[in-house]
């Protein structure tokens, strides 16, 4: 549950963050041509030639950069970065960052989602380049961060293929399942503490964009957009849908469910309109997010009752 808890609290912290999307011209974007200046959450950083040795403290990032074909150029990422399984996984954390760990790679591009223990300041005082991408609210800020990546290390074509090909993709995912989808109640669960995600966070606009109606957002108290529900009020809620992203981290299946006290009374868990979600799918705004969008949509075609 420790690591649980550290993702948790990383996804709430990374919420409050400020991010500022790229502004970069559509000329500039049609270049791979350096050195390039990017706006990143941290500011506009310059990366003076195309990077050979990018150190990744984001999943998220770390996903983006092989999908767009800069895996070659990793040389490491942090120990939560398990995806592709060919990343060059470490022992370096992204929620406590040591610039002199980070250092040791000799890197020359590194991209962080959070500024914990002033890495970005410490990296910019060895001269190493910095792009700090926080958690973004929206899919747009999840694409401009993308977009940010291909521009930073030389793929700035294959970036912007990859996220005409997602959004293009979501769009009929969506578009054939919204008549279904339009008002039915659900609830996300994080753990099986009942910790959830409001519409406010990235994970709840990819339901807003199906039209699901979620549960956690009456009971939002902390202002975080990650509340820790009850279990009486999950169950009066009645949800029609539940999704677990809480499979691998906590071995939540259908049958842990059902056997809750009282759970066998929510109209999810009579008609089986449970979704298990792999946990990092649920958590990352990289390309998996179709992964995400996908999975919604199959359930509503599949489980979900009228």
């Amino acid at each position: 549950m420790l690591r649980r808890s550290l993702v948790l609290l990383a996804a709430a912290l990374a919420g409050v963050l400020l991010l500022v999307p790229s502004t970069q011209g559509a000329a500039a974007l049609a270049s791979d041509d350096f050195p390039v200046t990017v706006i990143a959450a941290n500011g506009k950083i310059t990366v003076p030639r195309k990077p050979r040795r990018i150190v990744s403290l984001s999943p998220s990032a770390t996903e983006s950069l092989f999908a767009i074909g800069a895996g070659r150029q990793v040389v490491a990422v942090d120990d939560q970065s398990d995806y592709p399984s060919s990343a060059p996984r470490t022992r370096l954390s992204g929620f406590t960052p040591n610039a002199e760990a980070v250092a040791a790679y000799r890197p020359d591009l590194v991209i962080v989602a959070f500024d914990a223990n002033t890495v970005v300041a410490s990296l910019k005082r060895l001269h190493i380049p910095v792009l700090l991408q926080p958690a973004p609210r929206t899919l747009l800020q999840a694409y401009e961060q993308i977009k940010q990546l291909g521009r930073a290390t030389g793929h700035a074509l294959a970036a912007r293929t990859l996220i005409a090909r997602t959004r293009t993709r979501i769009a009929r995912l969506v578009a054939a399942s919204t008549d279904r989808a339009r008002g039915v109640s659900f609830y996300h669960e994080l753990s099986p503490d009942y910790y959830s995600a409001t519409s406010r966070t990235f994970i709840g606009t990819v339901y807003k964009l199906f039209g699901l109606r979620n549960i956690a957002d009456a009971a939002e108290g902390s202002g975080s957009g990650y509340p820790k529900l009850a279990g009486e009020y999950v169950i009066a809620q009645d949800p029609r849908l539940v999704v677990l992203a809480d499979t691998k981290c906590c071995g939540q299946t259908r049958a842990t469910v059902a056997a809750r006290p009282g759970w066998d009374r929510i109209r999810a868990v009579r008609t089986g309109s449970i979704v298990l979600l792999d946990d990092s799918i649920a958590s990352r705004w990289g390309p998996r997010v179709l992964n995400f969008v996908r999975a919604i949509a199959s359930a509503l075609r599949t489980s979900v009752r009228s």
